[in-house]
């Protein structure tokens, strides 16, 4: 299916049932027309990092199910998968070829070596301090082969991820035949994760370097274009780099959006939203919740530093069991940067503050994504967290069947279908028509939405002073 400017839900294959024919017939059970697409998280064989250190991109994990599965989701609804540019698991068939057979591997090059890539002498202590590391270490780890020599890789994530050589022919071509085989299964849209690490170049910081990171992204842009597909560059970093995106007509995410609305409700005070979404393009996907943590960095500039130590001390304060330990290296926190919690119970738990927050992602600019946890307004998972000390599970609870019967009932539940299914209808959402937001007094906003038309006009008031709202479309009111 093509892409629409409807709901997309972001989901694990076996966190709304225990796999994909469970998660298909959830939606065609409970959310029906509140869910326009599907951001499918990694399905692929995976040896870590919850799918994100894939083995094989040619096969669903058995666990979840086959191809068939996933090829009749896209039969209702758009989809996007994930191809990790920089990285697959040392677990890979090519990786266990160049373990054997070294040299003689035809994957030789598919790999980045760590001690090819620095000059004699190098790299020093300063060319290590400066490149933009996840781990406090060099992001190196060391590759034995069978006739036992060994050498280093570049290994910026997990130790099951091993860094690909992008600038490779061989690598290359494996993009090229990976991103076909995606797009043949039903991907309309190809996620690109972690695409800011994939380019390293000697004396700077690996990270989002130009214009090569800009040659890359028009190669694979170029590549899916020939089959029809769109490519989302997905990267955490200051607002001006998802501006960049914007200029060179990609896609993008508001990864600002988590905290901005976060700050809007705990302070009560419109401005800061008012100025972003004001300056907001409308070619991006928005977001309050993903499987990752809410983003600190990406809000920076955007809530001056006061703004942001407030917010991140309300949500300590007000949300509902979150402690800042969660979000450390004692829960394997890998991003200190992120704070781990639903976006539920980040506002207290609280229905009322939550559906407003929903209610702004909808009348935001772009498209919205709604993590699945988020489309129950799921509260945090202590004993999952608990379990397994991974501080990010906390906002990745497994629902059972019965379980999500449950949860739809609830009147939270009920209002966000019934927003998702009204916005996906509307004409006044389109992507080509007219947005404006509006303030007369800090504690209030309006937005309005209107078609490219001209004939569909779709209003949002909220008064933050007493957190209440009033939709209306064509001056007609719509009750959720």
């Amino acid at each position: 299916m093509k892409l629409e400017n409807k709901m997309m839900l972001i989901t694990y294959a076996d966190s709304l049932g225990e796999n994909l024919a469970d998660l298909q017939k959830n939606l065609a059970t409970h959310f029906k027309d509140a869910v326009g697409g599907i951001h499918l998280l990694p399905f692929f064989p995976s040896t870590g990092d919850r799918g994100f250190a894939p083995v094989d991109y040619t096969k669903v994990d058995p666990a979840f199910g086959a191809w068939d599965d996933v090829e009749a989701l896209g039969e209702k609804y758009y989809l996007m998968f994930d191809f990790m540019i920089n990285h697959i698991s040392r677990q890979s068939k090519y990786y266990k070829d160049l373990q054997a057979n070294k040299d003689e591997s035809p994957y030789r090059d598919l790999f980045l070596s760590w001690d090819k890539f620095w000059p004699k002498g190098r790299p020093t202590k300063e060319d290590v301090d400066l490149i933009y590391k996840r781990k406090d270490r060099a992001p190196k780890q060391k590759i034995t082969f069978a006739d036992g020599s060994s050498e280093y890789l570049w290994n910026t994530f997990g130790e099951e991820q091993i860094d690909l050589d992008v600038k490779a022919k061989v690598t290359k071509e494996f993009i090229k035949q990976t991103l076909y085989q995606l797009i043949k299964h039903g991907a309309t849209i190809i996620r690109l994760d972690a695409f800011a690490y994939a380019i390293k170049k000697l004396d700077t910081n690996d990270f989002f370097v130009e214009p090569e990171i800009w040659e890359l992204l028009d190669e694979v842009q170029a590549i899916v274009a020939k089959k029809g597909a769109v490519i989302l560059p997905e990267i955490h970093e200051h607002y001006t780099i998802q501006r960049k995106l914007t200029q060179h007509n990609y896609f993008t995410y508001d990864f600002a959006l988590p905290m901005v609305v976060l700050y809007t409700l705990y302070s009560q005070d419109a401005t800061r939203l008012v100025e972003w979404l004001s300056d907001s393009p409308m070619k991006q996907f928005t977001t309050l919740d993903t499987h990752d943590g809410i983003g600190v960095v990406d809000v920076k500039d955007i809530l001056t530093d006061e703004e942001i130590e407030l917010t991140t001390n309300k949500l300590y304060e007000i949300g509902a069991n979150v402690k800042r330990k969660y979000s450390t290296a004692e829960y394997n926190n890998l991003d200190i940067y992120q704070i781990n919690t639903t976006y539920y119970s980040a506002l207290g738990d609280d229905d009322k503050k939550y559906f407003i927050s929903r209610l702004i992602q909808a009348f935001a600019p772009g498209i919205p994504q709604v993590y699945y946890v988020g489309l129950l307004a799921g509260k945090n998972d202590i004993e999952l967290l608990e379990k397994t000390k991974e501080g990010r599970n906390i906002n990745r609870h497994y629902y059972s069947n019965e379980e999500i019967a449950r949860e739809v009932k609830r009147p939270v539940v009920v209002a966000l279908l019934k927003l998702f299914t009204y916005r996906n209808r509307s004409k006044a959402f389109e992507l080509d028509g007219k947005f404006e937001i509006t303030t007369s007094a800090k504690n209030s906003f309006n937005i309005k939405r209107t078609s490219a038309d001209g004939q569909t006009v779709s209003e949002l008031k909220v008064d933050l002073a007493t957190y209440s709202y009033e939709v209306k479309e064509n001056g007609q009111k719509i009750t959720f």
